[in-house]
């Protein structure tokens, strides 16, 4: 029997608390005079979840479900009820492997034992927790909801609900943050020793608050008064050498550009991203490979809950359809493998692609050989970027595109 190809799957809860001041994401704060004052993700967008789940189903029955992930948002605003709800639908509907690595993210501030044991019973087996910084200063800054001590309190009571593979989010390069403050912080949650790690350099990106302060055109007369400069250049780049550092010493090592993890903890959803395996989006703007095709969901709330209360189909509110040409998928091949610290094997490229590397990309890797930025591994079976490739990815990377 023909084995089947594996599928990932990806939920999006377009719901928080707060919006933060750099977040950019589909997201919204629940609105205070709705019926989910109680900071509950509304029913009708569950039940809009549930119809899309059972609908998309049955195109994927020759598919095994390998990963699981519920982003946001704030999923962890999801009630344990609607949380199995979800859960069971997902696994009558799909074939979900046993050992599907299945992951929440969460937002310290809205959880508490309960939910979290709850969670852990309908199956969630990975929690992935907003952290950012271990300065309350720093965490008021970003209009985040939880100071540092919150965080430890949800992080103890995820693991006494039974959660033992836990990834904490750190952000750098955040406005008045020092290279010190930067090494506290990933100190501090080196000591509780999660399993993984995610460190990524704050991006201001445009239509945020952080857009308004800190952006190209940003306005200086409209930054708060407690708001601080950014951190220089050359903070930024010891905030990032020290990262690798401080976290190996923790016996964390770096798998991707700005992902940590102890042996055998790597994030099994990202790398299957990063290798291009196909994944289905469901939710509100939730985005899909299913190799050629890509799409994203509607952004308009009203279609996406419409379209579940009526049970219509939810193929009529794909945006963006793109079939991708063979120049493009080589690529995205190369663009998300080379993050990836192995990189990528120059079989599986002829293997997709039937082709081979050498033949598309010979003059783009001479280049980057002879400015150190590319080798081969020991084996001359993987292309990967070198330590120094990496400090530069966006300009080694940018070296395949086709059409540059």
């Amino acid at each position: 029997m023909t084995p089947k190809k594996d599928l990932e799957l990806y939920l999006h809860i377009p719901f928080c608390r707060q919006k933060c001041h750099y977040c950019d994401f589909l997201s919204a704060p629940l609105a205070a005079d709705s019926s989910t004052a109680d900071g509950y993700v509304p029913e009708a967008y569950v039940d809009a979840l549930l119809s899309q789940i059972v609908q998309e189903s049955q195109f994927y029955q020759e598919r095994r479900v390998t990963t699981i992930f519920w982003g946001g948002g704030t999923p962890s605003l999801l009630r344990v009820m609607d949380m199995e709800r979800l859960m069971d639908a997902i696994r009558a509907h799909f074939c979900v492997a046993d050992d599907a690595e299945i992951t929440l993210e969460s937002n310290p501030g809205t959880l508490d034992f309960e939910k979290l044991a709850g969670y852990r019973r309908a199956g969630i087996n990975r929690l992935s927790m907003g952290l950012q910084s271990a300065c309350d200063k720093e965490l008021a800054m970003l209009g985040r909801i939880h100071n540092f001590d919150t965080f430890v309190q949800n992080y103890k009571q995820a693991r006494r609900a039974g959660f033992e593979n836990i990834n904490v989010d750190l952000m750098s390069a955040l406005p008045g943050q020092t290279v010190e403050s930067w090494e506290q912080t990933l100190v501090k949650t080196a000591e509780l020793a999660p399993e993984h790690l995610s460190a990524y350099s704050l991006i201001i990106e445009e239509g945020t608050p952080f857009w308004n302060w800190y952006g190209e055109d940003a306005n200086q007369t409209l930054r708060p008064k407690e708001m601080l400069p950014l951190p220089s250049e050359e903070d930024e780049r010891r905030m990032y050498a020290r990262t690798r550092e401080i976290l190996e010493q923790y016996g964390y090592h770096r798998y991707e550009i700005s992902n940590y993890a102890k042996d055998g903890y790597a994030c099994r959803h990202n790398i299957g991203y990063w290798n291009r395996t196909d994944y289905l989006g469901i939710g509100l703007g939730a985005s899909s490979l299913i190799d050629p095709m890509r799409w994203k969901m509607t952004s308009d709330l009203s279609d996406y809950l419409e379209c579940g209360k009526n049970q219509g189909d939810f193929a009529n509110l794909r945006e963006e359809v793109q079939t991708l040409r063979v120049s493009e998928r080589m690529e995205e091949f190369m663009f998300l493998g080379l993050r990836l610290t192995k990189g990528i094997e120059l079989q599986t490229f002829e293997h997709q692609f039937g082709k081979s590397f050498w033949d598309v990309y010979q003059d783009a890797a001479d280049k980057l050989f002879s400015e150190q930025l590319l080798c081969l591994d020991e084996s001359k079976k993987n292309l990967r970027l070198t330590d120094y490739g990496v400090d530069v990815s966006n300009y080694a990377l940018a070296e395949f595109l086709l059409d540059h």
